[in-house]
């Protein structure tokens, strides 16, 4: 995903601006892998794939998640319980 696309989005919940932590990206500067992040509400949203994941808590799919974050933890030394929901 480009970052000025990224740049324009904001928390679905409740509308603030998102922090960007890039963990990958290609030869084009697109984001790959990153974590999208909200200081008003410390909601965390991935970035799989280039496709940021920002359904509402209720909606994300852990198990399609956790490996992802898993793979993380170990690459970049993220503690995952601050990376899923609930």
């Amino acid at each position: 995903m480009k970052i000025n696309t990224i740049n324009k989005l904001c928390c679905p919940f409740d509308k603030q601006d998102l922090q960007l932590k890039i963990l990958a990206q290609d030869t084009g500067k697109n984001v790959i892998e990153g974590l999208l992040s909200c200081k008003c509400c410390s909601r965390v949203y991935p970035i799989v794939y280039g496709v940021p994941i920002m359904a509402p808590d209720e909606y994300r799919q852990i198990q399609v998640e956790q490996p992802i974050i898993e793979r993380w933890r170990i690459e970049y030394k993220l503690d995952p319980l601050n990376l899923l929901p609930g």
